[in-house]
C-alpha cells in the first residue's frame, strides 16, 4: 500500500503519505486566485464595478488572512474607497442640459407668424 510514487516534476521519489503537504503546496498555489475570486464577489455584492484587469494589479497576498485563506475583512478595507467613490455622485441638475422631467414651465412663444 505505501509503494512510492513519482511527482510529475521531479524524477525523485514521494511516499504515498505525504498528502497533507501536496495539499498545503496546492493551497498557497490556489489561495491568490481564490481571493480575486472573493474580491470579484464581494464587489459585486456591493454594486462596485471593477476594472477590465483591476485584479492583475493588485497584491492578491495581502488579501490573505493569517491561515492563508481570503479574509474577508482585509477584502472589505480594499474595496472601501471604490464604495465611497461611487456613492459621491451629484444629483442631476434640473433646467441644465438634457431634463427627463420635462420641459420648463415657461411658455415660449414662436417667432413665426404663420404659427401665431
Amino acid at each position: 500500500m505505501s509503494d512510492p510514487q513519482t511527482d510529475s516534476h521531479s524524477p525523485s521519489q514521494v511516499p504515498a503519505d505525504n498528502s497533507g503537504t501536496v495539499r498545503a503546496e496546492v493551497q498557497r498555489e490556489y489561495a491568490t486566485k481564490l481571493a480575486q475570486a472573493e474580491l470579484r464577489v464581494q464587489a459585486a455584492q456591493a454594486g462596485i464595478k471593477l476594472g477590465d484587469g483591476f485584479t492583475d494589479y493588485l497584491d492578491a497576498s495581502k488579501l490573505l488572512g493569517e491561515d492563508g485563506n481570503p479574509s474577508a475583512e482585509a477584502i472589505g478595507q480594499a474595496l472601501a474607497p471604490l464604495a465611497a467613490a461611487q456613492e459621491s455622485k451629484f444629483a442631476p441638475l434640473a433646467g441644465a442640459g438634457y431634463n427627463r422631467n420635462g420641459p420648463p414651465s415657461i411658455r415660449r412663444v414662436s417667432l413665426d407668424v404663420r404659427q401665431r
